[in-house]
């Protein structure tokens, strides 16, 4: 069974004609899934219902149902846990800024990368998720919310470069005028560093925002934290960083979570600073979430602003994060660690 939501229009007019359907019934279809953002085929009013049952025996509606949300009492976020239709669990987290909301999505159930940090990796990898699967955590969250998502990030659960096929999918189909019509500028795509995937992305020449998961400014600490640091080293990512930014005249975003007494010394600032010097680029300062087991503490706020700036000082664009949904662990990862262990 394939999954109707994750084709594109040419692979869904190819599928119709493969069924003896005229072209234009891709378009139809297409709307159904992507504007009207239908559930499933018997909601698509104007296709044939001889077509409807062909297309059920080859193909399917990939959905998700919320199985808890949580809503912030300080600063409207929404957190969501939802269940996929294999009972696997996924997060994503809405967030509302004055120039819109943003939605974090999840692109893999769990994740394999193993930064120490991070409560998505906690239970493992489990599967990649469909194109469709990660478009209709959207689409789930503004038909629940009765909202309109105008930014996407593609931080949640999982490494989306590790889901690599699906993901560029995703980004195609969830821009398209045909669709929901969010436009590359818009969405972001984080990376904790797979260098080869990096040069993949770049011979797309997207126009979205790549953000690097550096938190660390040398290989001992960054590989105390983040095991992809013994595949890939730092001079190595700054480098595929560096060609990412020439060939697509792009800024690259490094995030950096800030731990206590980690990699939130003075000497770390200024050696960060020298690692990016002369980059196109900004750092986004990231007070580190509290995970049980993860063994990691959040500075206090004086500390994470004299970081700030020190790289100021030495001409790193730098801001420093703003937490939301601080009274619902908003952090993916959180909540289905806790449903897998129910």
């Amino acid at each position: 069974m394939v999954d109707l939501r994750s084709l594109d229009m040419a692979s869904l007019e190819q599928a119709l004609v493969s069924l003896g359907q005229p072209k234009f019934r891709a378009k139809q279809i297409f709307s159904w899934l992507h504007k009207s953002k239908v559930r499933t085929f018997d909601e698509m009013a104007n296709i044939p219902k001889t077509l409807i049952e062909k297309l059920k025996e080859q193909y399917y509606v990939s959905t998700c149902e919320i199985e808890r949300k949580l809503c912030s009492k300080i600063d409207e976020t929404v957190k969501y846990l939802y269940r996929l239709q294999d009972g696997e669990y996924i997060e994503s987290v809405v967030m509302k800024y004055k120039h819109g909301r943003s939605i974090c999505v999840s692109t893999q159930c769990g994740c394999a990368m193993g930064c120490k940090f991070c409560a998505s990796t906690k239970n493992g990898k489990r599967r990649n998720l469909t194109a469709g699967e990660i478009l209709d955590q959207i689409y789930m969250a503004e038909r629940d919310l009765s909202i309109r998502i105008s930014n996407i990030v593609l931080m949640g659960m999982g490494e989306p470069l590790d889901n690599f096929d699906e993901v560029v999918r995703f980004l195609k189909l969830v821009s398209s005028p045909d669709g929901a019509n969010i436009g590359m500028r818009h969405i972001s795509l984080s990376t904790c560093g797979l260098v080869n995937k990096i040069y993949d992305l770049q011979k797309l020449d997207l126009q979205l925002t790549l953000s690097i998961s550096l938190h660390a400014p040398n290989d001992e600490i960054r590989s105390s934290m983040m095991p992809i640091n013994n595949r890939y080293k730092i001079a190595e990512l700054i480098e595929a960083c560096k060609d990412y930014i020439k060939a697509t005249n792009r800024r690259i975003s490094f995030e950096y979570s800030v731990v206590k007494g980690v990699n939130d010394s003075d000497e770390c600032a200024y050696e960060l600073a020298h690692l990016l010097h002369g980059m196109l680029c900004h750092v986004n300062l990231i007070p580190v979430n509290t995970i049980e087991e993860g063994g990691f503490v959040r500075p206090d706020m004086q500390r994470i602003k004299r970081f700030e700036s020190l790289l100021l000082s030495k001409g790193i664009n730098t801001t420093i994060r703003r937490t939301l949904g601080s009274d619902i662990s908003a952090s993916c990862g959180q909540l289905r660690a806790k449903r897998v262990e129910e």
